[in-house]
């Protein structure tokens, strides 16, 4: 016995646990504000400071390979090396034309031909791991933990409206935030990315992540402590079927044990953490941008960012016409004149031009070739709605056969799914669309991580709970959530939300109508949505009919840009109110919403060119609005750089007002 304890302890001693030398590594922000440490030991860990307060507590992450190789256990240092980068690069279709993408980076090398990379941006940090293996692998499952020192507050978006109830998996993306404790997290359930920590001292952190291909996407749930969260992530389909609404989703009925079969040498998702100290930032962050790939598309002048008249909303409901409303030839002309008119580029035919389940079979009511031919000499392009599912079997042929007839681009729905095999698809449609020129809109998608700047020719996105909600959802407080989702979903990227309505109810006036759909919140509202939600590709939901009733409010809406040049966040208060300044040209376009609380803003015209005059074409509530949200107030005025003014916002208000040098 006692020549055996001195034995034990030796290999004990010499075993992989105990022959780990603890190592720390730290990385700062260019600023000098953020700090992460990284700590090296039986497993690695990351915490995060924002001056020298706790964002995020010393959290693992690792990765299991094949069986049994876990990425990150027992790790075992190589080489590091840090480097600092100043660079900026051009970003045509976005809400700047230039960003700036300044960090420090620090790469850790280890045995077992992987590495982690980290970056300390002043604005947030995010790491990602990389792999250098020959062969495929298969990623069985990663571990994501974000860990926290005290219970905070939280925004969440939990997992909502299911496409199947035994599979969380699959669903809408779309569902208001619950403000909740972290120790509150709903028992059970998922909630999906990006979402928000409130921290003491003004300071939020939202959690997102970047650069998702061939890979599923993140979703979260609480930890066993119940003092964070940790990472869950749908496995890989193995069988389908068809289900989900109007049997347009396809329903996973089998999924295996990984997450996904990949390269052995690539990259891997970014997870991010984006940080700020005062509200407003969050609505002009850049992170996922700068951790996305570059375009794949070397000729973008194709591309067309614009606005698009839009059918569905409105039920199709024009009037004061000589023939039927509703999905037929004659009512697309009259949107296409409408477009035409109001120098609106695009008009959209949603469901019903087609068979669902076969978009290559046309409703007999709709001749499109003419429609095409008719919207061309009108200077419109034709983009056309097809389901996943319909599209997704058939690609090439269905891309080429459009393409030819002159279509512009295709709005693609009810994907509702970000396992790597939908994510892997979404690539596919993605590249196939731009060898055909077309544009696309992912609508029923879950949030953007970047593929936007990879392919630039998808202008929007959904993963949002738009307008659309108004004509079923009587309850939703639609202007808190206007007022959230700057802060917190738009980091991920646009958003189609779809304004516009020119029908605008009160609080207690408001009621859901699916033919007469209207608004929550006042005409004001609707218009700055157009300054403030970033959408390259930005629908008008109401009719025709409604449009011309209020044509003052067309008109000012058709000048709006989609795309800009600069943007400046003015002031903000997550969930309450926002006021947010873009340029395009020599042009200023302002816009500034509330919640339900109506409240004096201050708006700062510092952002203006000093030295020079401007007269801003300006939209405010009117005296009324409180009672009748349609009313609102438009007059001309001087301002310049000097220029402070303070503006009521009625209760679920707004203001708007394009700015141009005299």
């Amino acid at each position: 016995m006692k020549k055996t304890i001195p034995l034990l302890l030796a290999l004990l001693l010499f075993s992989p646990i105990f022959s780990q030398k603890k190592q720390n590594f730290q990385l700062v922000s260019p600023n000098g504000k953020i700090d992460i440490n990284i700590s090296l030991s039986d497993k690695i860990t990351w915490a995060i400071t924002h001056e020298k307060e706790t964002i995020l507590s010393a959290s693992p992450m690792s990765m299991t390979l094949n069986e049994s190789e876990i990425l990150g256990k027992n790790p075992v240092l190589l080489n590091s090396e840090k480097v600092n980068i100043k660079n900026s690069f051009e970003t045509p279709f976005y809400k700047k034309k230039t960003v700036e993408d300044n960090y420090n980076q620090l790469s850790l090398q280890f045995k077992g031909d992987f590495s982690l990379e980290f970056r300390a941006f002043d604005e947030g940090v995010a790491y990602r791991f990389i792999t250098k293996k020959k062969g495929n692998f298969t990623v069985k499952s990663e571990e994501v933990v974000l860990n926290f020192d005290q219970d905070y507050t939280t925004l969440m978006p939990y997992v909502r409206d299911l496409r199947n109830p035994k599979d969380p998996y699959i669903s809408s993306f779309e569902s208001h935030y619950e403000n909740k404790k972290i120790s509150e997290f709903a028992k059970d359930t998922l909630a999906f990315l990006p979402f928000l920590v409130d921290f003491k001292n003004q300071k939020k952190a939202v959690f997102l992540e970047a650069n998702l291909h061939d890979y599923p996407g993140m979703f979260v749930t609480n930890n066993k402590t119940k003092s964070g969260f940790e990472a869950r992530f749908p496995k890989y389909p193995l069988q389908e079927m068809n289900g989900g609404f109007n049997y347009l989703n396809k329903l996973i009925s089998q999924r295996a044990d990984y997450l996904v079969t990949t390269k052995g040498t690539r990259t891997f998702p970014w997870r991010i953490v984006v940080i700020s100290e005062n509200d407003a930032v969050l609505a002009n962050n850049d992170m996922v941008q700068r951790l996305s790939e570059p375009s794949k598309i070397k000729d973008i002048s194709w591309i067309k960012p614009g606005k698009v008249a839009w059918d569905w909303w409105n039920d199709w409901n024009i009037y004061n016409v000589n023939f039927q409303a509703g999905i037929n030839t004659e009512t697309y002309k009259y949107y296409i004149d409408f477009a035409s008119k109001n120098k609106v580029e695009y008009v959209v035919l949603d469901e019903g031009w087609s068979v669902e389940t076969n978009i290559m079979e046309h409703n007999p009511k709709v001749d499109l070739k003419a429609l095409i031919a008719y919207a061309k000499e009108q200077n419109v392009g034709i983009i056309l709605w097809a389901s996943w599912m319909a599209l997704h079997e058939n690609i090439e042929a269905i891309f080429k056969n459009y393409a030819d007839l002159g279509v512009k681009g295709f709005k693609v729905d009810f994907i509702d799914r970000d396992d790597a095999k939908m994510v892997n698809s979404v690539y596919e449609i993605a590249q196939k669309a731009a060898d055909y020129k077309l544009l696309l809109d992912f609508h029923g998608m879950y949030k953007p991580t970047g593929i936007q700047r990879t392919y630039p020719n998808i202008l929007n996105f959904e993963g949002v709970k738009g307008l659309e909600n108004n004509k079923w959802t009587p309850n939703d407080d639609v202007p808190t959530y206007d007022c959230t989702i700057p802060f917190i979903r738009m980091i991920a990227g646009p958003m189609d939300y779809t304004p516009g309505a020119m029908r605008n109810a009160t609080k207690s006036e408001f009621k859901p109508s699916h033919s007469n759909p209207v608004s929550q919140g006042t005409r004001c509202h609707q218009l700055a949505l157009y300054m403030i939600f970033e959408a390259p590709l930005q629908m008008m939901a109401d009719s025709p009919t409604a449009y011309i009733k209020e044509q003052e409010s067309t008109d000012f809406i058709a000048k709006i840009p989609t795309t800009f040049d600069e943007t400046v966040a003015l002031n903000g208060s997550v969930g309450n109110y926002i006021s947010m300044a873009r340029k395009k040209g020599n042009n200023w376009y302002l816009g500034a919403i509330t919640n339900w609380n109506g409240r004096d803003v201050t708006i700062d015209f510092s952002f203006l060119e000093k030295g020079k005059n401007f007269e801003a074409d300006l939209f405010t509530d009117g005296h009324n609005a409180e009672k009748a949200a349609v009313d609102y107030k438009r007059e001309k005025i001087t301002v310049d750089s000097t220029t402070k003014m303070i503006f009521h916002l009625a209760s679920g208000g707004g203001l708007s007002a394009i700015i141009s040098p005299k």
